[in-house]
Formats: C-alpha cells, sequence, structure tokens
C-alpha cells in the first residue's frame, strides 16, 4: 500500500507583488508641514521605515516570514496615526498586482497596503501548510494549523476590508479562499484518521467513510462556489478542476470504507451488537433497502450485497474522478495526484472481484450516501497580530494622543516663568505630555500667557513630551531665582469645543480614499476608546484628554497639583 501513504497535492497561493516605494521626500514634508519638527532629523526613522517595507516584499516561506509580515502590518497602525490626516493624502501611491491574475492596482489609502499585507499573511500560511509532510502525525497537524490560519486571515479581511481595487480581495474570492482552506484542513483530518485509525474494526471503518464524505462535502462547496458566475473566470482552471477530482475521490473513498467495513470485518458479537446498530442506523443518508438492521448485520450475506452495492458507486465515482483529472493539462503532469486516483481505483476494483461470486443473480442495488461527519471540526483562526510586539518607528515625533495626524496644535509658544510667592500659579495633570489643567488668575502662569489646556513639550530646553508628571514637576522645582523656560502647545479646537462641533468633526473624519471602507468609516471612531476593541490595530488605549478643557482650577483632582 505505497501509494496510500502518498499524500495528494494541496493548493497553496502565490504571494501579491508590490512595487518599491520611495517615501522620503513625502515624510520630511509632512513631519515640518504638520509636527513643526525637521524633517531631515527623521530620516534615519523614515529609511528603517523603508527598509522593513523592502524586507516584507520577499518574505521566508516559514514563521520568519511571517513574523516579517506581521511586523510590518503591526507598523502600519502607528503609520496610518502618525501620516495619514483625515482630510488629506500623503500622495503616494500603493501598487500591488492581483495574486492570481498579475492585474496591477493602485491607491492612496493605506486601507489598501495594510489589506494587501493581510492578504500574503494568509498566502504564505497556505504555501507551509502545502509543504508539510502529512505522511506524519507532526507534519499534518502543522499543515492543520497553518490552513486554518490561512483561513482565519481570509475570513478577517472579509470582515474589515471592503471596496478593495483587486479581485482577489474581493469578498466572493476571499469567501472561496475561506471555504477552499476549511476543505484543506477537512482532508488532512480524514488523513490523520487514516494513520490512527490503523486498526481494522467495523466502527473504525465507518468513521473513516463518515470523514471521507464529509471532505467530500466541504469540497463540493468549494466547487460550487468557484463555479459563480463572477468567480469562475477568475480562479485557475487547474484549482477547480483539483476540487472537483477531489470531491469524487473522496465520495468514491466514502463508499469503499462502508463496503470494507461490511465485507472485512467479523460480524458483532451480541456483546457488541447495539454499539454497531446504533452506528449504523446513522450511518447512512437514507436506510438501504432490504431486511431490518439487526439481521443486515448479523447475515454476512446480507452484509456482502450491501457492501457490493458500495463498491460498484466507489468504482463509478473513482472512473468519474480520473475522467474529470484527465480534463485538465496542468493536473495530467501531476504524476502524485494521478497515481493516488489510479490506486484507490485499482484497490476498489480488486475488492468488487474478491467478494463478486458468479452465482450472484440479484440486481446489485443502488447504495444510498453516506451521511457526512467528521471527529474535528476545522477552525478559522483570526490572526493574532499582538504575537508580534512592535514599537512605533517615530516615537520621537511625541505620544501620539496628541501628536498624531488627526490633531492639529498651534506653533509652540516659549514662555519664561519667574517662582511667585504661591509658585508658578497652575496646576498640573497627567503623563506625557503633561497638561495644564489651570491658570491661578493673576498668577505668574497667567502673566505669562499660559492657558488652561496648554501642553508642555520641553522645560529648560529639554525634551518632555514623554515625560510623567513626576519628571515635569522635578524640572519645576529645581529652577533657581532665574527662573525656568517652558515650551507649549495648545491643540487647535481645544478651546472648550463645544459637543456640536465635536460630532461634526468626528463626522468629517471618515472621509478617506475608499468611500465605504470601514477601515476609513471607522477613523472617526479611532477617538474612542471603544474603538480598542474593533481593530487589532488600535489595541493602544488613548487617554481621552478632553475631559480636562473645562476643569476650573480650584477642583484639583487627585492626580493634579497646584505649583
Amino acid at each position: 500500500s505505497s501509494s496510500e501513504s502518498i499524500s495528494v497535492p494541496m493548493i497553496p497561493l502565490g504571494l501579491k507583488e508590490t512595487k518599491e516605494l520611495d517615501l522620503l521626500a513625502p515624510l520630511k514634508d509632512l513631519i515640518s508641514e504638520h509636527y513643526g519638527e525637521e524633517g531631515i532629523l527623521f530620516e534615519k526613522e523614515i529609511k528603517e521605515f523603508m527598509e522593513l517595507r523592502q524586507a516584507m516584499r520577499t518574505p521566508s516561506r516559514n514563521e520568519a516570514g511571517l513574523e516579517l509580515l506581521m511586523e510590518y502590518y503591526n507598523q502600519l497602525y502607528f503609520f496610518d496615526s502618525r501620516f495619514f490626516p483625515p482630510t488629506k493624502s500623503l500622495g503616494v501611491f500603493f501598487h500591488w498586482y492581483d495574486s492570481l491574475t498579475g492585474v496591477p492596482s493602485h491607491q492612496r489609502a493605506l486601507a489598501f497596503e495594510k489589506g494587501s499585507v493581510l492578504f500574503n499573511i494568509g498566502a504564505l500560511h497556505t504555501q507551509i501548510g502545502a509543504r508539510q509532510d502529512r505522511a506524519s502525525l507532526p507534519g499534518l497537524n502543522q499543515a492543520i494549523d497553518a490552513f486554518q490560519k490561512a483561513a482565519g486571515a481570509f475570513n478577517y479581511l472579509k470582515e474589515n476590508f471592503s471596496n478593495a481595487p483587486s479581485l482577489d480581495m474581493s469578498a466572493a474570492s476571499l469567501n472561496m479562499l475561506v471555504r477552499l482552506m476549511v476543505a484543506q484542513v477537512q482532508e488532512c483530518v480524514f488523513e490523520k484518521m487514516t494513520l490512527l485509525r490503523a486498526q481494522h474494526d467495523f466502527l473504525a471503518r465507518l468513521q473513516l467513510a463518515q470523514e471521507a464524505a464529509r471532505v467530500e462535502d466541504v469540497y463540493s462547496l468549494v466547487h460550487q462556489t468557484m463555479t459563480q458566475a463572477h468567480v469562475k473566470d477568475y480562479v485557475p482552471f487547474s484549482w477547480t478542476t483539483m476540487v472537483h477530482v477531489k470531491s469524487e475521490h473522496f465520495k468514491a473513498l466514502s463508499h469503499y470504507f462502508a463496503a470494507i467495513a461490511l465485507c472485512d470485518c467479523p460480524v458483532a458479537s451480541d456483546a457488541e451488537l447495539p454499539e454497531h446498530e446504533k452506528a449504523f442506523i446513522q450511518f447512512h443518508v437514507t436506510m438501504p433497502e432490504g431486511p431490518s438492521l439487526h439481521v443486515l448485520l448479523q447475515d454476512p450475506e446480507e452484509r456482502r450485497k450491501l457492501g457490493k452495492a458500495h463498491l460498484k458507486k466507489a468504482i463509478m465515482k473513482h472512473e468519474e474522478a480520473m475522467r474529470i483529472h484527465g480534463l485538465c493539462k496542468i493536473l495530467r503532469k501531476m504524476d502524485i495526484l494521478q497515481e493516488v486516483l489510479s490506486f484507490a481505483h485499482k484497490r476498489s476494483l480488486s475488492k468488487y472481484s474478491e467478494i463478486d461470486h458468479e452465482e450472484d443473480f440479484f440486481e446489485t442495488g443502488d447504495a444510498p450516501d453516506i451521511h457526512p461527519k467528521t471527529h474535528q471540526k476545522p477552525e478559522i483562526k483570526s490572526p493574532n497580530f499582538s504575537q508580534v510586539k512592535v514599537t512605533d518607528l517615530f516615537h520621537r515625533l511625541g505620544p501620539l494622543s496628541v501628536f498624531s495626524a488627526k490633531n492639529k496644535w498651534y506653533p509652540a509658544r516659549r514662555v519664561h516663568l519667574m517662582r511667585g510667592e504661591n509658585g508658578f500659579g497652575f496646576t498640573l495633570r497627567g503623563d506625557s505630555p503633561v497638561l495644564i489643567a489651570g491658570v491661578i488668575p493673576g498668577g505668574c502662569a497667567a502673566e505669562a500667557g499660559l492657558k488652561e489646556g496648554d501642553y508642555i513639550i520641553s522645560v529648560n530646553g529639554k525634551d518632555c513630551k514623554w515625560s510623567k508628571h513626576a519628571e515635569v514637576v522635578q524640572l519645576l522645582k529645581s529652577t533657581g531665582e532665574e527662573g525656568v523656560e517652558i515650551s507649549v502647545i495648545t491643540l487647535q479646537g481645544s478651546e472648550a469645543p463645544k459637543a456640536a462641533d465635536k460630532k461634526a468633526a468626528a463626522m468629517s473624519s471618515g472621509s478617506g480614499m475608499l468611500k465605504s471602507n470601514k477601515e476609513n468609516s471607522r477613523k472617526s471612531l479611532m477617538n474612542s476608546k471603544s474603538a480598542s476593541t474593533l481593530l487589532v490595530w488600535s489595541k493602544k488605549s488613548k487617554r481621552s484628554k478632553k475631559s480636562t478643557y473645562g476643569v476650573p482650577f480650584t477642583a484639583v483632582g487627585d492626580n493634579e497639583a497646584m505649583y
């Protein structure tokens, strides 16, 4: 049975390819224009980001390659928050080629870049799955894991991105790919059963027949999906044929194992009979004609008759699988598939001739189909983005809660403060950046022009964007007679915004490139904490600082103090 251990080939996906991207000039411009920083000072970070993107174009076909794609994907969350203002485009086009047709598409929306990377994470999982040695249990388990993760990536893409400009990322294609991956998992589960259930008892054989029927079921569904109008012209003919061949092949196997269970296994003892009957009642889709189950299971001749009917059906299906296989030039070149199909066909033929008696005058009936059933349902495993930790390459620009593409602020003001009898005359709140929560009328801070809602970004020339509350307080306290020089910024629109304005701003911030893209429509939600549950790349919680603007300085909270 050397051919029995030969694994039928699986279908892997090619990765989407992309053009190189030069971000140096557009990012330097945006940094100086939006952040008021010298763009040239961030060349190192920009180059590092470009190198990561360059490496991500050709990942190795293993765990390291997956990690690289995940790292870039996670980095895009920060990239989006830093450089994609809701109202203005970065002016860069992302070019990607369709995985199946090679047709190029381009878009300005970062959602297209994210979606394409996510597609490649799925595609890379399919390649890892198809490469495993499925003749061993560890290899099978790894293949199952890889195909389940591929299904999860395509499913996540389908649910979170819409209006993709390329066909491979359309909802119909992704739906087909999820189903194809689920079918490949189910096939691996069947192979796992044949490895584990080497014992030749009646119940194990029935179970194998039902597992095979389940594989046939899922491949039939994939075949239906592939032959739909808008998918048919796009999916390679070799895929559609392979899926069709597999559905026929596994249907044949389900009937073959049913026949083996009936003809090769000894008749049940009285002790085993109730269990055998129970399994057999749920085995066929419709009850076989002829005697009652009780009689059938205990009469070797009746078992042979039904077994013969199953084999007749198996042989028909084997022949159909071989016929369909012959229609596709690409598949005809695949010796392995040819070998597996003809081995299974010959095995059923020799079994048939073995149990066929010359004196059989009965007409071999039509065996009912086998009820599909699996002991291991495929799981669709969503990508776990948190397994690859990344730090924001552009963190020097300051905390994202303030220094992001969606916020605007007035140019930094430098203020010289002298300590009065009552200190500087303001209250501070929060960390990185520390906020001026209140200003005492007539105090030093008020006279110097500091306002409630200002953020302290430096003290005596030391950058304080990321500083903790205590660090800023320490810097302020250590000033002597000469006073202290502090730089502050005021967010535009933070001058006690009205609720209606806030709502309008949130509404307009969703209009990116892809109008109905869920990514963009969620940008307005990114301001709120609830967004962190919506999208994995908005995990970093954004502290809402708005609440502090309207606080009078006298209402000093627990985490505020007067200075």
